[in-house]
């Protein structure tokens, strides 16, 4: 191992003259591998209790963190990260291991032979291989360009174990660097001295002073980094100086985890002050500190944020909450702060960026901070550029002005086949970075997918040769009889998301034979949005399915129906019921994070699908109703009546009440009838309207959803849809009422009408 420790204390030399990082590899069998990791850290002269070792075994390094639970080390650095590929290579935990290597400190990656490594399957790529595909299936793509960029990157050195031989020496030979002098700001700050000293770059000095404006009402500052530019420690510094002046911050984040770092620079900061007066951070579910002037810092969940109320909310890691989670915060406090995540693999999607900005703006005086300047490294270090490029952390959609003035019909329909995307870097970084740009769930494990899951398709919209609108595809169903019965007796089954759904949650036993295409992703440039794109792209998709029974040379042929499931919103339902996708599940449960509830929506295909999809719509019609008075009945209106109008009408029952009935409900209307001596009636005509769409506006459908479907209580309507009183409330009732006896009732209940006109 002399050349693994000669290699390892050349790099960390480096390293440290430069405060950057270097990257080791260590590539051949296992049992080597790890003697040249004990070998590298110990010639290197590193304290174990500096070094993370991310692997399924346990190694003869450091403090061991298992591939599924690297999430534990953001917010942490280490002097050396050792990082085990041998059992797998999950990129998330790849990217959040590199982001724990302080400046001057060293990765060692562990990995079979270079030459064979693409070829094997681990246990990242078994998770690829979703039934009905096999391992076989899975594609060995990601982990070639892995490779090559690990042998074509400045500062990696390789080292083949096996040989003890030197493969490439990974030195760059840099100047060293001078550290950047720690600059006061100008003696006309607010926030105390101690705030800007505790500040590690001009950047961060710059978005604390930015912070300031938190001090006025309807100010709102938004701090823009990549991971490790310190945003997060500048909103705490920002936070501490609010609550040392008695202000009550309120910090809310995707995970308290998230929000770890600014806590603790917020902790330091009031204890330097000599305000800190209780620190209740551990083991809380609401952790707190609490300043001697009456002031405070808490931490609240996104969902449970939204119901509270403070002088100043920071939102850290923005970019990982949806828009409308976003939107909801907005009246918690006279001013607020979003600390985003511009590239990274905790917040990458830029819904932020491209839908909440503007709303943003319109209803707050907003400055924006940009953080370049790296806290924990120099600028330009080599193991980012690497690492940035391998995951494709900067991958970004063309820019504006090559696809603004685009309309449907300059596009062409494109396959984005894995082979072409692994061979055309542009074309893979364009498609690629648009998903990343629209929705915030996207991570670098799905770069993998793309490029190797057999379930996986993708297509796209192109003009000139730039993606304008792209769709990620997964192959469902066609499972075989042993998998239903499994999953219909309670068995979870990977990448079937609708099967999985319709089996076990719905009991429909006949679910996992029709095969499906489900829409995970579907994104439009923001600069050509509102055109009709993604609806063309999802009409081109369904066209080729009709000729070309498949998406994948690696799919079985036949395709039964088309889906989506995704967290919903009045304008997504919009697009997916124009684009004739029908409802056949709401989920009950909110998402922790966003707050949302899911909806699965199907497009049949085929005469099975049309099945499926009528018997599963027919039974969402029928269980929807009574849900809604109990799990469903903190469902927004909005949600609920456009879920209705999305159901097929040939699927409702037609409306059956008895004379005595009508007569009920239309003297309620006009006359000195009451709706609450028997709400029945007037739920089973509420829901037909609001399915045939026969409410002549907005403002009815809502009181016909909140007070009829929900039974909320007349004075909880009234306050919730801003009605002036009670009486009003009731009064606009009958109004919405009146049109819909006239247009279903019987003869008994135009009768009862006239009585009172």
């Amino acid at each position: 191992m002399d050349t693994v420790r000669e290699t390892a204390r050349g790099l960390c030399s480096e390293a440290s003259a430069t405060n950057e990082r270097r990257l080791l590899v260590l590539a051949g069998g296992r049992d080597a591998g790890y003697r040249g990791a004990a070998a590298a850290v110990e010639a290197a002269g590193i304290d174990r209790t500096e070094v993370a070792a991310v692997s399924e075994q346990e190694l003869p390094v450091g403090a061991g963190v298992a591939p599924k639970r690297t999430d534990e080390l953001l917010g942490t650095t280490r002097a050396c990260v050792v990082f085990d590929c041998h059992d797998s290579c999950r990129p998330n935990a790849l990217g959040r291991a590199v982001g724990a290597v302080d400046g001057g400190g060293l990765l060692v990656v562990l990995t079979p032979p270079l030459s064979s490594w693409p070829d094997r399957v681990d246990g990242f790529e078994t998770t690829l291989a979703v039934p009905p595909f096999s391992e076989a299936n899975v594609g060995d793509r990601f982990r070639t360009r892995l490779v090559e960029t690990l042998r074509s990157h400045r500062g990696i050195a390789i080292v083949d174990v096996d040989s003890d031989r030197l493969l490439k020496d990974g030195r760059t030979n840099p100047a060293p660097r001078l550290p950047t002098p720690n600059e006061r700001h100008s003696t006309g700050d607010v926030f105390p001295d101690a705030a800007y000293e505790a500040c590690r770059t001009s950047d961060q000095r710059d978005a604390l002073q930015a912070c300031e404006r938190l001090r006025k009402k309807g100010a709102a500052v938004v701090l823009e980094a990549d991971r490790g530019r310190g945003k997060s420690s500048a909103a705490g510094l920002a936070a501490a100086a609010l609550a040392a002046d008695g202000g009550d911050v309120l910090i809310t984040a995707p995970q308290y985890r998230n929000a770890a770092e600014g806590f603790d620079r917020a902790a330091e900061l009031l204890d330097t002050l000599g305000a800190l007066a209780d620190d209740a951070r551990d083991g809380d579910r609401s952790p707190a500190l609490l300043a001697d002037s009456g002031g405070r810092v808490r931490f609240l969940s996104p969902a449970d944020a939204a119901d509270a109320s403070a002088d100043a909310l920071i939102v850290d890691e923005a970019a990982s909450l949806p828009v409308g989670t976003l939107e909801s915060l907005l009246g918690v406090a006279p001013s607020a702060c979003f600390a985003t995540t511009v590239r990274g693999y905790e917040g990458a999607g830029r819904g932020f960026d491209v839908r909440f900005r503007e709303t943003l703006t319109e209803t707050h005086e907003t400055t924006t901070q940009v953080l370049s300047e790296p806290i924990r490294y120099a600028p330009g270090d080599p193991v980012e550029v690497w690492l940035f490029r391998a995951l494709l952390l900067d991958a970004s959609p063309p820019v504006d002005p090559l696809v603004e003035d685009v309309s449907t019909a300059e596009t062409a329909y494109r396959r984005l086949d894995a082979d072409t995307l692994a061979d055309d870097e542009r074309l893979l970084r364009e498609a690629f970075g648009l998903l990343v740009y629209a929705h915030y769930r996207t991570e670098p494990n799905d770069l993998a997918r793309l490029l190797d899951a057999p379930n996986i398709a993708a297509r796209a919209l192109v003009a000139d040769g730039h993606v304008v609108s792209v769709a990620l595809l997964a192959r469902e169903g066609g499972l075989n009889d042993d998998i239903a019965v499994d999953v219909y007796e309670g068995s979870r089954i990977r990448g079937n998301l609708v099967p999985d759904v319709l089996a076990s949650q719905l009991r429909d036993p006949d679910a996992c034979g029709p095969v499906g295409v489900r829409t995970l992703r579907i994104a439009t440039h923001h600069a050509a949005r509102s055109r009709g794109l993604g609806s063309r792209l999802l009409s081109e998709i369904e066209a080729e399915l009709n000729e070309r029974p498949r998406l994948s040379s690696a799919w079985p042929p036949g395709v039964d129906y088309l889906s989506v499931s995704y967290g919903v919103t009045p304008p997504l339902l919009d697009f997916w019921s124009a684009n004739d996708y029908r409802p056949v599940h709401l989920s009950t449960t909110q998402n922790d994070t966003s707050g949302e509830r899911s909806v699965l929506m199907v497009r049949p295909l085929s005469e099975t699908g049309a099945q499926l999809t009528d018997r599963h719509e027919r039974q969402f019609y029928a269980r929807l109703p009574p849900a809604l008075t109990d799990p469903l009945s903190t469902a927004t209106p909005d949600i609920v009546r456009g879920v209705l109008s999305a159901i097929d009408g040939s699927v409702a029952d037609p409306v059956s009440l008895t004379a005595s009935e009508w007569r009920h409900v239309a003297s309620a209307a006009s006359g000195p009838g009451l709706y609450d001596v028997s709400p029945g009636p007037f739920r089973r005509l509420a829901v037909r309207a609001l399915v045939d769409g026969a409410v002549d506006n907005t403002a009815a459908e809502r009181l016909l959803v909140s007070k009829v479907l929900q039974a909320h209580s007349w004075d909880g309507v009234a306050d919730r849809l801003g009605y002036v009183s009670t009486r009003e409330c009731m009064r606009a009732l009958g109004d919405a009422y009146e049109p819909l006896v006239e247009q279903y009732g019987t003869d008994a209940a135009t009768e009862e009408l006239e009585r009172y006109r």
